[in-house]
């Protein structure tokens, strides 16, 4: 976290702290703890109940699995956690019972697609913890507005696991052939970009501000997920002014106003991206106007204040 703050301080991250958290220090007094990773004995003695005792106070993690970690090395008696990746796992066949054993005993737990809440709440089953819904935000000064570009740009960052880049190089093979003289740039590990697409590995926060600046449009390909993977570029590049064209996942309609501030078109359809892409690529007055349309939907719904200030009503019962 201090690493975090001094790069901060040095203008190459966003936010004081990642994700934005310090933002809960507007609520109440908060204190940093480092959660070890549990060994083997330390997981059997908390499953016997035998291990640290439970620490007054409330504790709050990001994810599931640094709540895993705190009820093993360091359990309180009060705890709220995010869930991030539980759900999809879960979809997938993969039932880690110890975790959601552990997630039974919270107070809260939020997710950042309403399409998490039900199949967590099924999961977790009666009497289990509050499943809410948070929106996720972005640094908006960080990512700040930049003014809208002349040459056409397609930009796509992106490397998570449930990211679909052979949809999206088939979408850019597509654009390529009826605009030739259109640049496209992707961050991303995955082989098989298409010539005529330039491919980075990897880039520091500030290196995407500029890119973002330069994007007509930026570009996400996912497959099917419930957790909104790609929903951080698209808060991103909305905060910059840009329009997005997205794969419409479960969730993703949250963060993306179709015909305002981008297009969500079916998964695995590249077709469809590549002709929504044209589309915006033709008429950059009408991108621009849509990038207009997601730089204020960023900066009334969806910043770190604003998610902060959600999870401080989870966390404070007197907070409204």
């Amino acid at each position: 976290m201090s690493s975090w703050e001094q790069r901060h301080d040095r203008g190459e991250v966003p936010s004081v702290w990642p994700y934005g958290l310090d933002g809960l220090r507007e609520f109440a007094p908060v204190s940093v703890a480092d959660l070890p990773v549990p060994g083997r004995l330390a997981r059997l003695r908390a499953r016997a109940g035998v291990g640290p005792r439970r620490q007054a106070g409330t504790a709050f993690t990001w994810d599931e699995n640094a709540a895993f970690r705190l009820q093993v090395t360091k359990p309180h008696e009060r705890f709220i956690s995010g869930v991030i990746w539980l759900t999809d796992m879960v979809e997938r066949g993969t039932v880690p019972a110890r975790l959601i054993e552990v997630l039974r005993e919270a107070e809260a737990l939020w997710v950042l697609s309403e399409a998490q809440v039900d199949p967590l709440r099924a999961l977790l089953g009666a009497g289990g913890p509050r499943v809410v819904a948070v929106p996720f935000g972005v640094d908006a000064e960080f990512f700040s507005v930049r003014p809208y570009p002349s040459r056409p740009r397609i930009v796509s960052i992106g490397n998570d696991r449930d990211r679909d880049p052979q949809t999206l190089f088939r979408a850019f093979s597509r654009v390529l052939d009826a605009r030739p003289e259109t640049e496209i740039i992707v961050q991303t590990s995955a082989e098989g970009a298409p010539d005529g697409v330039q491919v980075a590995q990897r880039m520091s926060h500030s290196e995407l501000h500029e890119l973002y600046a330069t994007a007509s449009v930026v570009a996400t390909a996912t497959r099917p997920n419930l957790h909104v993977s790609g929903m951080t570029v698209t808060l991103e590049a909305l905060a910059t002014g840009r329009p997005v064209v997205n794969t419409g996942t479960p969730g993703m309609s949250q963060y993306v106003d179709e015909g305002r501030t981008g297009h969500l078109v079916p998964v695995g359809d590249a077709a469809a991206m590549a002709d929504r892409l044209i589309a915006l690529l033709d008429d950059p007055a009408r991108a621009a106007t849509m990038g207009e349309q997601g730089r204020l939907a960023v900066e009334t719904g969806f910043t770190t204040q604003v998610m902060c200030a959600h999870l401080a009503t989870l966390l404070l019962p007197d907070v409204e």
